[in-house]
């Protein structure tokens, strides 16, 4: 007669050696999708408090100038004044609950606002922008439409650059805790 060995079955879940357990320091970060309602929501306020900013500063210049370029500095920096307002409040609210304090908040949200946006605005200022409007302006019979169209084209790549300079800080982790939390030894 023929006798079997003992046959020994692993359990389904079984720990994992001592040596891939020390390895890991943080458990992996599931990936995040952010779908169209997500931008919105995180640039459209910014948006339209930069464009109310803008028709404000550019009417309220009227009261002392009717220079056109004087009109159109004046909407430029209050609309830069009131989208970046918005956007530095939403970015310290976030960094707010990660960071150690208030000033490395503040400090945090300065970085962050750079790194969202600075690549995006350089080259939505210096090139992109200006680009779109004097084809706007060139190819439609309309001058205004022209404008119009131009800026939803500038409007669409500057938010496209920065919609990706976002991501790219939030996989570096620069928007977490694994940046947010560092405790002084």
């Amino acid at each position: 007669m023929t006798t079997l060995a003992p046959v020994t079955v692993a359990p389904a879940f079984a720990p994992a050696p001592a040596s891939a357990a020390t390895t890991t320091a943080t458990p992996p970060i599931p990936k995040r999708r952010r779908g169209l309602a997500f931008w919105i929501a995180r640039y459209l306020p910014a948006e339209i408090v930069g464009t109310a900013a803008m028709i404000l500063a550019g009417f309220g210049i009227t009261a002392w100038t009717t220079n056109p370029v004087a009109i159109a500095a004046a909407a430029l920096v209050g609309e830069i004044i009131g989208f970046y307002a918005v956007l530095a409040v939403t970015i310290y609210t976030e960094q707010s609950h990660v960071a150690v304090g208030w000033r490395r908040a503040i400090g945090r949200t300065g970085l962050l606002l750079v790194a969202e946006f600075g690549p995006a605005e350089l080259l939505d200022t210096l090139l992109i922008r200006p680009a779109a409007m004097l084809l706007g302006v060139w190819l439609l019979p309309d001058p205004i439409l022209g404008l119009v169209a131009g800026k939803v084209v500038a409007d669409v790549v500057f938010y496209a650059l920065a919609a990706g300079a976002f991501t790219a800080t939030d996989k570096a982790g620069l928007r977490d805790r694994r940046w947010g939390r560092q405790r002084r030894p």
